[in-house]
């Protein structure tokens, strides 16, 4: 009876993958990437970056900022309660930057958590409507990522979702780091391009301040660490006011965690987040996250016991088919080939990163930042 009940799930739970890679992660395989870089509204941008302890991130990333190839802009950092040489490196870019703004903070509300009010205090001094945001550890892959940016926002588009991959380095972990994020990018890309956009990464966001005055900053999720990102665009965003881009200058660059401790860590946080969205997009991900895990422990048990191998096999190799071939094109787009041929390993492996992140996502306890 136990054996017959997990047969079924696992059969129900293959089919609902399969429909969510034909009908939602396709859209991302076949999209075409309009052309942004000749937009003609090239409208005054703030870029906005958070930085506590930043000193070396920022010396080696933020000139490549600076240099935007864009007529109008500019760069404000928030140096929120810094105790290194944050604010040395600074004031030594901003002699030769005029357009760098640096807003110093020496304490915060001790019931905002996260780099929220630090982001507010950003944003309440940007001179332009339009907001372009990042972190101390991110690079532009090109000095034409701000115009790249800016182009989603086409009326009447008021939210652009970019790509935040991970530089590439040897080993599992990395390789591990780099499938979760380009995972994590096919759900909010292929869903916002569904009309059902659900949240952005802050490494990579571009939106308009009249939004964040709409909904009132973060003042609905002060309580939560994380959100600054996807809580915000998750209240904000709907079926027709969000672009997405997938140019390769577009991109924004991080160094990745390079323990499994600090991967960990910072998961963690943004698992928190996740118990906040709507309740369409938390039993659309819910939905996605237990067929998965469904469909690879039950797969697993059923070889292990040998019921219905073949029939077992079969749909596994089905779906795993369907990933691949549309995976292929993404992650094209992505400039992510190389992790092609790693993606029966590293779906394997998800089990275990659902096992280590689920009790998190379902308590959503709070995390602080940095």
């Amino acid at each position: 009876m136990i054996l017959n009940l997990l047969f079924y799930a696992y059969v129900i739970a293959t089919i609902v993958q399969i429909g969510y890679w034909l009908l939602f992660f396709s859209r991302l395989a076949f999209y075409k990437e309009p052309d942004h870089s000749g937009h003609k509204n090239e409208v005054p941008v703030s870029i906005i970056i958070c930085a506590r302890n930043e000193e070396k991130n920022l010396e080696k990333n933020l000139p490549r900022i600076l240099n935007q190839n864009y007529r109008s802009f500019e760069v404000i950092v928030v140096n929120d309660c810094s105790t290194d040489n944050t604010q040395n490196v600074l004031l030594k870019l901003s002699a030769n930057y005029p357009i760098l703004c640096i807003v110093n903070l020496r304490e915060k509300p001790k019931n905002v958590l996260g780099k929220k009010y630090a982001l507010s205090k950003g944003i309440e001094l940007a001179q332009n409507e339009t907001l372009l945001l990042t972190d101390a550890d991110c690079s532009p892959k090109s000095s034409d990522w701000l115009r790249h940016m800016q182009g989603t926002l086409q009326d009447p588009k008021q939210i652009g979702l970019g790509y935040g991959p991970y530089y590439k380095t040897k080993g599992l972990l990395n390789r591990f780091i780099r499938f979760e994020a380009v995972y994590t990018a096919i759900q909010y890309f292929s869903f916002a391009l569904s009309g059902l956009p659900y949240m952005g990464v802050g490494r990579n966001l571009i939106y308009q301040k009249k939004l964040f005055k709409k909904v009132g900053g973060f003042k609905s999720h002060l309580n939560v660490a994380s959100g600054d990102d996807d809580l915000f665009i998750n209240a904000v965003a709907h079926s027709k006011n969000v672009a997405i881009t997938l140019h390769t200058n577009s991109f924004v660059y991080s160094d990745p965690k390079t323990s499994w401790i600090s991967y960990y860590r910072q998961k963690r946080r943004h698992h928190t987040t996740g118990k906040h969205y709507k309740m369409k997009h938390q039993i659309l991900l819910g939905a996605l996250a237990l067929s998965h895990f469904i469909h690879l422990t039950g797969g697993i048990v059923l070889v292990i016991l040998k019921t219905s191998t073949i029939f077992v096999t079969l749909l596994y190799l089905v779906r795993m088919s369907i990933i691949l071939s549309l995976s292929s094109l993404i992650m094209r787009k992505l400039d992510e080939r190389g992790l092609l041929l790693w993606i029966p390993f590293l779906d394997l492996a998800y089990l275990f990163y659902y096992l280590a992140f689920a009790p998190i996502s379902l308590k959503g306890k709070t995390e602080t930042w940095n």
